[in-house]
């Protein structure tokens, strides 16, 4: 009675090893299945788990992705009375035969292997075969900049045979367009996903004759609004503070030349952090267009000031010629408006008068101390006569300068956005 319990008791009966239960040792597996005849149909589907960076710089993406091949191999087929498959882990791959299929375009690949290597086999009685793999994926991407950071790309991950050509197996979509699955919660940092889809066509090497090969693909949209914070928005606002220059005294050299130089600076500043960001492609990109049109906009305004100071010198010049006046007395003249600031226009100044340099200085400092003695008075006047002083200050290019600059930068403006966009 001990001897037949023992029996009965399945946890001590040794279970049949797999490589008995398949058969394995009675094939060559080395070969594919039905060789020397048809080509053996090879199904794939894909389901994409993430999307996990895209490098401009470098142009590729890193997927990571399971990727799972159907196919029939009456090797593997066994007996079962209830019709159920078999499942096993990696372990029985490097036993039989499995499809040889690699990432083309590929520049790192790896399967995962925490906390076993992620791989799955599973027979069914038939013959046919599940091989699954979890497996992340760096490839090239070919992107087109000339449009960026208003651009759209399209990338794609492609799948072929590296030893069998279509005459010993023939690649394929298992379920066609549904073939590919994404999941939905896959999301970019500066990029929307657009779309996904895939396609297959045909290979050809010249040593070794043509291939199947199917496609991911998938389109990306960049985010614009990042760029728009970082460089189109300084960019505007570079070029309307130089701008300013235009509403300052003409005899204020210092302030309208240091603006003019530190918006031209500034430009430049962002103009070489947008350029370190992006590879070295040898055409133009369309934010190239804006920062090199926007830093001409400040540019212009730079040498507007030096034409300005360069005709007013030209005019006082003139009116001192015809008043008769020595070309000492214009020399001082000429000093004092660039470097002590204590120049004003010659129909406001007593030219007999510069024969003491410090007068004006001395007439200012008396004006100060009534200024002291009666603010109100002084207040009132000023309020009457800081119209009349800037009108008189004024160039005519400043004026023109104040309504063509804008213009012509809104103008700018519409054509970029309505071009790219």
């Amino acid at each position: 009675r001990e001897i037949k319990m023992r029996k009965l008791d399945s946890t001590k009966v040794r279970p049949l090893k797999s490589e008995q239960l398949l058969h394995i040792e009675d094939h060559d597996f080395a070969l594919r299945p039905g060789f020397g005849g048809s080509p053996i149909p090879v199904g794939i589907d894909v389901q994409v788990e993430s999307i996990d960076s895209i490098s401009e710089v470098d142009m590729d993406f890193t997927m990571t992705l399971y990727l799972r091949h159907y196919w029939k191999d009456e090797r593997l087929s066994f007996r079962s009375n209830k019709n159920k498959s078999m499942t096993f882990d990696g372990r029985l791959i490097k036993k039989i035969w499995v499809p040889d299929v690699f990432f083309v375009h590929s520049k790192r690949s790896f399967i995962h292997d925490t906390t076993v290597e992620n791989i799955m086999l599973r027979v069914y009685p038939d013959g046919n075969v599940l091989f699954s793999l979890r497996i992340t994926v760096s490839a090239m991407c070919f992107m087109d900049f000339s449009r960026f950071p208003l651009d759209t790309q399209n990338c794609s991950l492609e799948l072929e045979s590296y030893a069998y050509n279509e005459d010993d197996l023939m690649l394929y979509w298992k379920h066609g367009n549904k073939s590919l699955t994404t999941d939905e919660q896959i999301s970019l940092s500066q990029f929307f996903i657009e779309e996904f889809s895939a396609s297959s066509g045909l290979a050809f090497y010249s040593s070794t004759g043509w291939y199947n090969r199917l496609f991911i693909n998938f389109a990306l949209r960049r985010h614009i609004f990042f760029f728009v914070l970082q460089s189109y928005f300084p960019a505007m606002l570079m070029v309307m503070l130089s701008w300013v220059s235009f509403w300052i005294d003409r005899r204020a050299v210092p302030a309208r030349v240091s603006l003019g130089i530190t918006t031209v600076l500034t430009m430049s500043t962002i103009m070489t952090g947008v350029s370190a960001s992006m590879p070295q492609v040898s055409y133009i990109k369309a934010v190239d267009v804006y920062l090199w049109i926007s830093f001409l906009f400040v540019f212009l305004s730079v040498i507007e000031y030096a034409a300005v100071n360069y005709l007013t010198t030209i005019e006082e010049r003139k009116q001192l010629k015809k008043r008769g006046k020595a070309s000492g007395v214009y020399m001082d003249a000429v000093q004092a408006m660039a470097f002590d600031g204590c120049f004003h226009d010659t129909d406001d100044m007593d030219l007999s008068g510069f024969s003491d340099p410090c007068e004006e200085n001395e007439t200012r400092t008396s004006e100060t101390n009534i200024s002291n003695e009666e603010p109100t008075r002084l207040k009132k006047s000023l309020k009457g006569n800081v119209g009349r002083i800037i009108l008189q200050n004024n160039h005519v290019i400043d004026t023109y300068s104040r309504i063509i600059f804008p213009s012509v930068y809104i103008v700018f403006n519409f054509l970029y956005w309505g071009l790219y966009i």
